[in-house]
């Protein structure tokens, strides 16, 4: 990937009479995770969802790939320096600990951490947390021998640091609270609880603890010595980690923002956030586009803002939601990890409807509120109505998108095969074949609407006559050219494997939305009329 870019494709080419529009702007990195100050006064940022890590330049704005998505370092969710500038990298769904040497290369430093995360470095020795249940504290041996147990039992321990008084200090989201530990052995000692879900920690020049709160969006200044807190900036849900730059604070979310907090609740955005990895879309009974990003189900407003319907630490969160559709105001049915759900954000509730999956991907809901999912992992479509499951059809190839026709007729997407297939009591038969890698699809006034990630196309098929139409060329889905990113093994509470899913909708007024998966941005594509 080209330095400060997510996508390097071709621009996007219409067929005449079609108009395109960025909803929202491309986002330059796949979410900001773990944040480290290096020496050379640049922000290093770990992005899970792209497999990639940048450095930032909070002078210039300048950004640089420094290990692209398809490289050694998958999943990379925290970072340290060594005394001697190397980077240590924990990689999150792998359960990894790497090197990256300051000629570019790397090593693996251990591979039996599952959910690896917080790291640090404290007068020379490395210290790494799971954020998983029942998580370890330890540190690790830099000549690769056994990890010391510092502590274990933890419930989704995070970002960690060293304070002053020589304690390793760490956040645990699982209990809200924030513990510390002699790292030369010792009980440990709850410091600070019932906050924001705190998700990292740093210390000020003064002995405080700074921690980000990743379901409150405050930062907090703690005082290690009691535990009271005061709120310093309140910038968001989603906030993931921190680094100090010299006496600045930047705060990492999400959505792969990074902001700057100045001081008296003032913040500056020094990196403006966009889409992590946005995957299906549905349109609500008001025209409201909403976005499937993984760990957050947003709302594209009015007033051209995204809005958080729901996320990962809120109350009645049904789980990493890949498929989407919206059945009622405020009421959705999702599909993520192995279930599907009955989802309303706006009263905290959820409710399975049907679990057992490997890998959930679309899901539609036809008009006698029958619900179809695609479960890419086991090459099966599933039906659920009324309590009731049923295997539509198996042995597909990767099925990733589902639709009904107005007909009542299933039609899904079998990515693997480059075809979309129509699925009725008589079997399965192919609707459309030649495509590369179909994954979303949309049946709308008459049409059936493709998104083929392998050839970067928005295809339309008349559904009477079969004609087919190419509406737009070099979309900005899938992965860059070259590029065969590596799949994102799962830990709880976070879905896996977790792949690529571009999603489409359409609005009441036939505007169809496109998830532009590989720059971070939803596309409004219209028909000029």
């Amino acid at each position: 990937m080209t330095q400060g870019s997510r996508y390097t494709g071709s621009s996007t080419s219409l067929a005449e009479g079609w108009s395109l529009e960025r909803l929202t702007p491309p986002s330059r990195l796949f979410g900001a995770n773990g944040i480290r100050a290096g020496a050379d006064g640049r922000i290093y940022v770990a992005q899970v969802a792209g497999s990639q890590i940048s450095a930032f330049d909070p002078e210039t704005g300048a950004l640089e790939t420094i290990s692209a998505m398809g490289s050694d370092i998958t999943a990379p969710d925290d970072l340290a320096f060594h005394p001697d500038g190397e980077l240590y990298i924990t990689e999150y769904y792998d359960g990894r600990v790497s090197v990256r040497g300051k000629d570019g290369s790397t090593r693996l430093l251990r591979d039996d951490l599952p959910g690896a995360n917080g790291i640090t470095f404290h007068q020379g020795r490395l210290f790494v947390d799971e954020c998983r249940p029942d998580g370890r504290l330890m540190e690790i041996d830099l000549n690769g021998g056994a990890p010391k147990i510092l502590a274990e039992g933890l419930q989704l321990p995070n970002a960690l640091e060293v304070g002053p008084d020589g304690k390793l200090y760490y956040p645990m989201l699982g209990t809200n609270d924030i513990w510390r530990i002699d790292p030369d052995g010792g009980e440990p000692e709850r410091v600070a609880g019932d906050l924001g879900v705190p998700v990292a920690l740093k210390f000020d020049a003064e002995g405080y603890i700074i921690s980000p709160q990743v379901a409150s969006g405050q930062v907090l200044r703690i005082n290690p010595r009691n535990g009271e807190s005061t709120v310093i900036a309140d910038i968001g849900s989603g906030l993931d980690n921190l680094t100090f730059v010299g006496d600045r604070l930047f705060v990492s979310s999400f959505t792969g923002q990074i902001t700057e907090v100045l001081g008296g609740g003032e913040t500056k955005t020094a990196l403006a956030d966009g889409l992590t990895w946005p995957l299906d879309l549905t349109v609500g009974p008001d025209g409201t586009l909403f976005v499937a990003d993984g760990t957050f189900l947003l709302a594209l407003g009015s007033d051209g803002e995204l809005h958080t319907a729901g996320m990962l630490f809120h109350p009645g969160w049904p789980g990493y939601i890949r498929g989407v559709t919206a059945v009622g105001d405020g009421e959705f049915i999702v599909a993520g990890d192995t279930h599907v759900s009955r989802y309303r954000p706006s009263t905290a509730e959820s409710e399975t409807l049907f679990g057992g999956l490997s890998q959930a991907y679309g899901v539609a809901v036809s008009g006698n509120g029958t619900v179809a999912v695609a479960d890419l992992g086991t090459g099966k479509v599933h039906s659920v109505r009324s309590g009731q499951s049923e295997v539509l059809a198996s042995g597909l190839q990767d099925p990733t998108g589902v639709a009904f026709t107005a007909g009542g007729t299933l039609l899904v997407s079998e990515a693997g095969a480059g075809r979309v297939v129509s699925v009725t009591s008589s079997g399965v038969d192919t609707l459309v074949d030649g495509l590369e890698r179909p994954q979303g699809i949309l049946v709308h006034d008459g049409k059936l609407y493709i998104v083929d990630a392998g050839s970067k196309q928005l295809i339309s098929v008349d559904l009477d006559t079969k004609a087919q139409q190419i509406i737009a060329r070099h979309l900005p889905v899938g992965a860059p050219e070259g590029v065969t990113p590596k799949p994102l093994k799962g830990i709880v509470p976070f879905a896996g494997p977790q792949g690529p899913f571009a999603g489409i909708a359409a609005g009441p007024d036939g505007t169809l939305y496109v998830s532009a998966d590989a720059e971070g941005s939803i596309l409004a594509i219209r028909e000029q009329r």
